[in-house]
């Protein structure tokens, strides 16, 4: 047995750009780089982190330094990377690069030369090659280079290049960053890595919060760097700031008999605005709670990053907020409270006065106003959408059972809140301002809920108002906006592009989607888009050029949402290229039939039958340059089997006809399967090209009616498989 003293050999042979690596295995290190700032604003600390690990990653693997497992941290102060297994340089390399042919002209042997870094072209090889001749080969040794050097190399481009949404310049150094940098800690395997960022040394020096740590202190390792900044009162990970402000809140709002409503997006900015977060309570008087409870939490939220508090059992919102704060105040905070305290009071103050204001001034008023607030420079004044919205939401009104009068109400209400001060305040409050105003003075509840949920889906996780609970009046408002917007941009050819859609319009396209499927509603598209288009008044090209081209942006749309559940693209594409096809609901439900049908073994089959008659028919269409669609001559089927498949193809013409009028596509589909049977026989007994030009066309033909008979449910030919 081998001694233990000794190394192992490698089983297999080492290459040289390889030997350096078995060499080092066991001398990996660990990489500790942090960016010590003033404070990072809360939104982009995530981004950053991210950012630095992926950039150094890609710097130092581009180099040629192959590394570990990295982990990147933020805190409103700080950049953190740690890279595992950094070995201790890069390997050397040895490249061959293949140059002109010998005996090239001059500027090309030069040229080669340059590139490859040769003093003369008798450094080079020749390689034979009796075929093409022979030709030179430069041999390129690259040496291997240490890992401080690349390190140092690479975090000084990635600073120097840093995507910072915003950034600035202090002092007279051209360096940029989010905010002053203070200090660089770079350490390898323990030691320094020696570099400048900014006129800044790195070191392995780093210092604690603020106020609470704020001295400087020595690392020599991330475990000992995260252990001793949490000594000085910072926690490093953004995780678990996020989860003790959660803890802190949910144990205050239990003592106080509330429950606190929850806001991830509010947690996680609270958690990069604190390296040491601590939760209190403040409460505001009892009197703002007149004014709608999401102005008050949305106000508390914005202005000063405060969580509301609702009673558990009623859900309504109570006197009383939780305030994040990065201190541990002598007091208890209760300094801190007072101070918050008065902010939310002045800023809660202003919220009653916007709705004290707004009260007096009725929606109708403020629809008026609409004409003085632009949409569009092409598309008029909001006045002019809300009417177009009118008379689309009227025509909509019976697609989802809703009365087309209160639809046109409605219409005409749902955007009058933008010119209501609140919304001026809090512009993510329109809809739901409206929704107060209309109820305030007594509107029927659909309408005034109509103008609240006619926004919906925001987004493609977002509620769609519904039919059975009773919001069809809302449907009606929700789809006519979304199509004025969509039918809008398109009549001034603004339409989305790969690279950028500003004004959100595949959004409009799935929120139409989604709320015809989920009401499974029987709206013509294509009738509402050309209604939409009349109500236009600057167009860039014929209407219906402009309906064909929106409702293949509605295809695209729908092939990429149920892609998402799971259905095929093929089989949308196959539905469409019928023509006419432009009800959603219909259209789904023909693919889900097919795509169930496509999944037994008589669709599996038929479908390669139908791919083979569609073959056929396109070499023989192109040989003989004529079409052979058209009626067969059944005096000229003489076999059995082509007699079989002629009379299954009239039966199922009829039965998939039928099915498909009253909407039965599993029916359609199960009356194209009595073709499988005959087809297969056909095709293993009937020749088609036979000598006989008269009879072989009209096999042809049958070939052809095959190919027709399915078409009364999809084209086959778009179907994969």
């Amino acid at each position: 047995m081998r001694p233990a003293s000794l190394p192992l050999a490698p089983l297999f042979p080492v290459r040289r750009d390889e030997s350096h690596f078995y060499r080092e295995r066991s001398c990996m290190s660990e990489l500790l780089l942090e960016l010590l700032s003033e404070e990072i604003p809360a939104r982009m600390q995530s981004r950053a982190a991210e950012d630095l690990k992926r950039l150094v990653i890609d710097g130092l693997k581009a180099r040629g330094l192959d590394v570990g497992e990295a982990r990147s941290f933020s805190t409103p102060r700080r950049l953190t990377l740690v890279i595992e297994n950094v070995p201790q340089g890069s390997p050397a390399t040895s490249e061959e690069k293949k140059g002109p042919r010998v005996g090239a002209p001059d500027q090309a042997v030069q040229g080669f030369l340059k590139s490859a870094g040769l003093a003369s072209i008798g450094d080079a090889t020749i390689v034979k090659d009796a075929k093409k001749g022979d030709y030179y080969v430069a041999k390129i040794e690259k040496p291997g280079r240490p890992a401080p050097e690349i390190i140092a190399e690479t975090v000084t481009d990635v600073a120097n290049k840093f995507p910072w949404p915003k950034s600035m310049r202090w002092g007279s150094s051209p360096f940029q960053w989010v905010r002053p940098l203070q200090s660089v800690l770079c350490l390898l395997g323990g030691k320094v890595v020696p570099f400048e960022i900014a006129g800044l040394p790195t070191g392995n020096e780093t210092r604690g919060h603020r106020f609470l740590g704020p001295g400087p202190f020595k690392v020599k390792n991330f475990a000992e760097y995260e252990e001793k900044l949490f000594a000085h009162h910072v926690v490093l990970d953004p995780a678990k700031r996020a989860a003790t402000i959660s803890d802190q809140a949910h144990a205050l709002a239990k003592e106080a008999k509330l429950e606190l409503v929850a806001d991830e997006a509010l947690l996680a900015e609270n958690a990069g605005l604190t390296e040491w977060p601590v939760v209190l309570m403040g409460a505001f008087d009892k009197s703002f709670l007149e004014v709608p409870g999401e102005v008050l939490m949305t106000s508390m939220k914005t202005h000063q990053k405060c969580f509301s508090l609702r009673d558990p059992k009623s859900k309504k919102l109570a006197n009383k907020f939780l305030l994040v704060s990065n201190l541990v105040a002598a007091d208890g905070g209760a300094q801190i409270v007072s101070g918050n305290e008065k902010v939310i009071r002045a800023r809660l103050s202003d919220a009653k006065f916007f709705w004290d204001h707004d009260l007096k001034h009725p929606l109708g008023e403020m629809a008026g106003k609409l004409a003085g607030i632009t949409f569009h420079e092409k598309l008029g004044s909001q006045k002019d959408r809300v009417d177009r919205i009118e008379q689309l939401a009227f025509e909509l009104a019976g697609a989802c059972d809703a009365d087309p009068q209160d639809a046109r109400r409605a219409a005409g209400l749902c955007k009058a809140d933008l010119v209501s001060e609140m919304v001026g305040e809090f512009p993510e409050l329109q809809g739901l301002m409206g929704r107060y105003y209309a109820e305030h003075v007594g509107t029927k509840p659909e309408i005034a809920r109509a103008i609240e949920l006619h926004y919906k889906p925001k987004g493609p996780t977002d509620i769609v108002p519904r039919e059975d609970q009773g919001d069809a009046v809302a449907v009606a408002v929700a789809l006519a906006d979304k199509l004025d917007t969509l039918v809008g941009f398109w009549s001034i050819d603004e339409k989305p592009t790969g690279s950028g859609d500003p004004y959100q319009l595949r959004r409009a396209a799935l929120g139409v989607i989604r709320i015809v499927l989920e009401n499974d509603l029987r709206v013509p598209l294509g009738k509402h888009i050309k209604q939409g288009l009349a109500l236009q008044k600057n167009t860039v090209k014929s209407a219906s050029g402009l309906a064909d081209d929106l409702l293949a942006f509605f295809a695209d749309r729908l092939k990429v949402f149920l892609r998402e559940q799971g259905k095929r693209h093929d089989l949308i594409d196959a539905v469409f290229a019928l023509g006419g096809q432009d009800d959603l609901a219909l259209i789904v439900r023909r693919v889900e039939a097919l795509d169930a049908f496509l999944k037994t073994d008589d669709g599996v089959n038929l479908l390669a039958g139908v791919k083979r008659a569609a073959n056929i028919l396109a070499i023989e269409e192109k040989k003989d340059k004529k079409s052979h669609a058209g009626s067969y001559d059944l005096s000229l089927l003489k076999e059995k089997e082509e007699v079989a498949l002629a009379a299954a193809i009239e039966a199922v013409k009829q039965d998939t006809v039928g099915a498909i009028q009253v909407e039965n596509f599993a029916g359609a589909m199960r009356a194209l399967s009595e073709l499988r049977g005959p087809v297969d026989q056909f095709f293993d007994k009937i020749l088609v090209n036979v000598a006989d030009p008269k009879l072989r066309e009209n096999r042809l033909r049958l070939l052809s009616e095959i190919r027709a008979a399915t078409l009364t449910v999809a084209d086959f030919s778009k179907i994969s498989g």
